[in-house]
């Protein structure tokens, strides 16, 4: 099965323009690379004042990351309660920027995410964005998985206590 585009919308929760990758290009446990072609284009709905800032490579990255939750997700047996996973970008650190944008990159862009450290309740990953054969921002983000239902959950308890 082909991990394109269509494959991507079917797995992550970024859907129509939002749906930044264009394909996944290699993966395994700890690591995953997407391609993509939308910082060319104009409708892009991430650009601002005619142009795709840097900054906005963090997007591509967590939706790297996004695709290999979904992907390791895939060939773990479902959780006990058969529990949708949701899993939100809670920080990111570290963040290097070495362009100012990336709408006049002329080449693919390539987001990459390895997962450095995690758990049920959080993963660590390494990100970088690349293009025109050379890293064009890199940083390291957390992951935070149904973090709206552990809190409705602690919620609860606190208030029947």
């Amino acid at each position: 099965m082909p991990l394109d585009r269509q494959w991507i919308a079917n797995h992550i929760p970024h859907q129509g323009s939002m749906c930044l990758l264009d394909e996944v290009l290699t993966w395994n446990t700890s690591r995953v690379q997407c391609r993509s072609s939308s910082h060319r284009d104009s409708a892009n709905p991430l650009r601002a004042h005619d142009r795709l800032a840097a900054v906005c490579g963090i997007e591509y990255a967590a939706q790297a990351m996004a695709v290999h939750g979904a992907l390791i997700a895939s060939r773990i047996t479902a959780s006990p309660k058969n529990e949708a996973i949701v899993g939100y970008l809670a920080s990111v650190r570290n963040v290097l920027l070495y362009v100012n944008r990336l709408d006049d990159v002329e080449t693919d862009l390539v987001a990459t995410a390895e997962r450095v450290t995690g758990d049920e309740r959080s993963v660590l990953y390494d990100f970088s964005v690349s293009g025109n054969e050379r890293i064009l921002l890199a940083g390291r983000a957390t992951i935070v998985f149904n973090a709206a239902i552990r809190e409705l959950t602690l919620s609860s308890r606190t208030l029947h206590e």
